[in-house]
């Protein structure tokens, strides 16, 4: 483990691991980096502005050398500072009109602190008023004024006294003066806003900031940090839109790349005793970063300013080339802010523009700019960074000394990365973060932008939490992985995967046979099953946690679980609380899955009355119910548990047996018939057979006592092996992630309907038992066959089973959970297939494999029967 990880930043570390951007460079010459491979890195970070001059400049080593040379002495408080007070001197005498003092800090925000100090020491008043979006350091006070929750939460800032309004809105501004004027003591604004994402205010916006300062008897502070000495073309950005405030403060490149330092420059009636008095710092107004401060000043104003005139033309030129690629890829990049070298590229990525792609889902979760930054930095060697507080925006901030053939360098390889972005080829965008690094297919093109599925009236609301079974739904959801070893989608999932929430995938509308119309949410958890499985319990769930809470805050008024989401938390019984209705689906998966045994069976021509059911899972949800459904119609029933804790699985079987004999023997009392070889005739042959309207415990006993040495209808088993070879057909649903469900177990002619997802049964058996029929349960077609958005493996307008139960509640305004557990109850089961009919859900024709079942394989099956019965 690198020690920056072990020791510095673990959180830091491990997010730059898995974008593949934890490089140690090794050398910085001018505006380039060079890791230990010798590989080299053109910067257009510059530390946020804090490299005017690149790494290394010569002439600043110069002046720290000639510290050394000198012998001056580096601390010397309390006594007159002499670089301190010459670096002060030429500050005010290059600084915008009215500056009178400098105090020194060691850091951006440590002069923002004092600036805050100052204000409230002038004024008497605690208020501090600054504006969303705005970024003004990390130590309490400055944090306090930044404008982003999200960093001010874990640390209980804002502290008392701070307020905030949105940044250009003169109006809002005068509105929160005219109500709180009395209380504040400043306002703090950046002339552009730089961590905000670049955001240039509008035009007299500062001026009219001021003259409401001044109206009210507040203060106005200026933070330069990042637009100050050049970074724009100017030494300070005020003046320039005449702007001469009463504090300003300075810090990054007044340091020249190599010593930190920090300044607050004030006015004389800003500046008051108390604060020089009681304000002080051990380090600030040291010699070195004194000395460091005069040669940057020196480079700044030598030859008129020279360097700044170049920042102004090279920047403009710079903003140009940025243009010009936006107008070539207006679906990916929003506009180009900023001026000088301070300029931002904002990207809009979402599902909507470059929908069915991972590229999409990382804009919607605000992931793209520091995906792309390690694009650009794997790719094209090419060092960019977000803004902390524009989620959306990449800055490009080169040192002030770079030249024109490193701009072309640059524009070239934004241009190209903007290229695969518009094209929506995630493969090529992520290429850096796979194992291989194929090269992905240029022909990939982004599919057509969608709109958001507006609201209509009196529709139901509903959402379905799913998750991506393999690896293989990622291709099937994002074409541009086809090219893609298995290997490598597990690579960029493994990084991914801990970088990113669910996430709301697409949108549909379901419309019913009836007339009724329900809108919903496909929200994404992702984790493959196997990894779901992997994670410690309360893991698992808190994801799922997660994915509810965002389906209930987008207003869904029902929630269904998709396949190992209903198995983290416990059938839904650990998501009760959630604060919205749940539903696993697994009723109608039971119905649909009987009605399929039926269908198939039918067509087959196998009677099921004189059929040997196996149904592998059968202490499961899905596997209990469907025995209980099937047990009245079929010869016998191989009622198969857990092979893992047999004897565990023996007690829940019986159990199992129990609920079903009770469940017969309450039809039976109806006058119910059942036809002659099936259990339930079986059953009304028996002696001594107990009431339907005994407890449970009479039935297990029963059970019990009937299964010691007799030959059964139903058998218990926690062995496939044993009991598929008799089996005419097998059901299969457990939540097992194995195909284990082998050729060699398989009665010839059988027929095997998998309702597990991933599939139980191997692929082998496609290829070597042709007398063997394998068809995937729990396939519905809903009506109307609305597009979904995206692509599970269905044909446009199919379901699983489980997703159809949600639509089929929605559409009924049947807000209540459902189908929660392990005992799921005949009457819900009964209530979700009469409404299925009402709405015009149906099974789909029958699947394979993950395929449409052709007519010339179902022939074939049915001959290889044929040939088989007339022998």
């Amino acid at each position: 483990m690198h020690p920056f990880i072990k020791h510095v930043n673990p959180a830091l570390g491990s997010l730059l691991q898995s974008l593949n951007m934890d490089k140690t460079f090794v050398r910085g010459e001018g505006s380039w980096l060079y890791d230990k491979e010798g590989n080299r890195y053109l910067d257009m970070v510059a530390s946020y502005g804090a490299l005017p001059f690149g790494y290394n400049p010569k002439r600043i080593w110069e002046a720290l050398r000639e510290v050394e040379k000198n012998e001056e002495p580096s601390l010397v408080q309390p006594s007159f500072l002499g670089a301190a007070g010459e670096l002060a001197q030429r500050l005010v005498e290059l600084a915008p009109r009215g500056i009178e003092n400098v105090t020194f800090t060691n850091s951006g925000t440590e002069a923002v602190e004092a600036a805050i100090k100052m204000a409230r020491s002038r004024t008497k008043r605690k208020g501090i008023l600054a504006t969303k979006g705005g970024f003004h350091g990390k130590t309490l006070g400055s944090l306090s004024a930044t404008g982003r929750n999200a960093y001010q939460t874990p640390f209980f800032a804002p502290v008392e006294g701070f307020g905030f309004v949105p940044f250009g809105d003169i109006e809002e501004l005068r509105k929160v003066f005219k109500e709180k004027g009395g209380q504040i003591a400043a306002l703090v604004l950046e002339p552009i806003q730089g961590e905000g994402g670049i955001v240039e205010p509008p035009t007299g916006y500062l001026k009219e900031a001021k003259k409401i300062c001044e109206e009210y008897g507040a203060l106005l502070i200026l933070d330069e940090i990042q637009t100050g000495l050049g970074r724009t073309g100017h030494l300070f950005l005020s003046p320039e839109e005449g702007v001469f405030p009463d504090i300003i403060t300075i810090a990054k490149a007044l340091g020249g790349g190599l010593f930190p330092i920090g300044a607050v420059l004030a006015t004389r009636d800003a500046f008051t005793d108390d604060f020089g008095n009681k304000h002080s710092s051990t380090f600030a107004g040291n010699t070195l970063g004194a000395r460091v401060g005069l040669a940057v000043l020196d480079i700044l104003t030598e030859n008129d300013g020279q360097i700044m005139r170049e920042v102004q033309k090279k920047g403009s030129r710079l903003k140009v080339g940025l243009q010009e690629i936006k107008e070539q890829y207006p679906r990916v990049i929003r506009e180009i802010r900023g001026r000088g070298f301070l300029l931002g590229i904002d990207f809009q990525v979402s599902r909507y523009n470059l929908p069915e792609t991972l590229l999409g889902i990382m804009g919607d979760q605000d992931m793209i700019t520091p995906v792309l930054s390690s694009h650009l930095l794997c790719q094209e060697k090419i060092r960019a960074a977000p803004t902390l507080n524009g989620d959306t925006v990449i800055r490009i901030e080169p040192p002030l000394s770079v030249t024109d053939e490193e701009i072309d360098f640059v524009l070239e390889g934004i241009k190209k990365m903007a290229g695969r972005l518009d094209r929506g080829n995630t493969a090529a965008v992520l290429k850096h973060l796979t194992i291989n690094q194929p090269d992905p297919s240029k022909a990939i093109k982004a599919k057509p932008i969608r709109k958001p599925l507006p609201a209509e009236p009196d529709e139901g609301r509903w959402a379905f939490v799913a998750h991506p079974l393999d690896i293989e739904n990622y291709r099937d959801f994002d074409r541009s992985l086809l090219g893609l070893e298995d290997e490598d989608i597990k690579e960029l999932t493994r990084r991914w995967n801990d970088l990113v929430e669910p996430f709301l995938v697409s949108e549909a509308r379901i419309e019913s046979t009836a007339g009724n119309t329900a809108r919903g949410d496909f929200i994404i958890v992702p984790r493959t099953a196997e990894e779901l499985m992997e994670m410690p319990g309360e893991e698992a769930l808190e994801e799922v946690r997660k994915a509810v809470a965002m389906a209930r805050e987008r207003g869904a008024k029902l929630v269904g679980l998709g396949a190992y989401t209903s198995v983290v938390s416990r059938g839904g019984l650990h998501l009760r609380k959630e604060g919205v209705p749940i539903t696993t689906g697994n009723s109608y998966t039971v119905v649909s899955a009987v009605n399929a045994v039926e269908k198939v069976s039918e067509k087959a021509n196998l009677p099921l009355a004189r059929s040997r059911v196996s149904v592998v899972g059968a202490t499961g949800a899905i596997g209990g119910a469907a025995s209980l459904l099937l047990a009245g119609r079929v010869g016998g029933l191989n009622l198969i548990g857990n092979p893992r804790h047999p004897e565990k699985a023996y007690k829940r079987l019986l159990k199992g047996c129990a609920r079903i004999y009770k469940h017969l023997a309450k039809r039976l009392e109806k006058g119910e018939k059942f036809p002659v070889g099936s259990i339930g005739h079986w059953l009304l042959q028996q002696s001594n057979f107990p009431r339907s309207s005994e407890p449970l415990s009479r039935f297990l006993q029963w059970a019990e006592d009937v299964h010691k040495g007799r030959k059964t209808p139903i058998r218990l088993s926690s062995s496939c092996p044993d009991c598929l070879p008799d089996s005419d057909v097998a059901v299969i649903a457990t939540s097992s992630l194995g195909e284990f469900i082998t050729a060699d177990m398989l009665k010839e002619g059988a027929v095997v309907l998998d309702l597990s997802r991933p599939p139980n049964v191997s692929r082998e058996v496609e290829k070597t038992r042709q007398d063997v029929l394998v068809i995937d349960g729990g396939v519905i077609k809903v009506p109307g066959e609305p597009d979904w958005g995206w692509s599970f493996g269905f044909e446009q307008g199919l379901a699983y089973a489980c997703m159809s139960e949600t639509f089929i509640m929605a559409l009924e305004k049947e807000y209540r959970n459902m189908s929660l557990g392990t005992d799921l109850n005949l009457r819900d089961m009964n209530f979700v297939q009469e409404k299925a009919k009402k709405h015009g859900f149906e099974l789909a024709g029958f699947r394979s494999f993950d395929r449409p079942l052709d007519q010339k394989k179902w022939d074939h099956f049915i001959n290889l029967k044929g040939k088989k019965v007339s022998v």
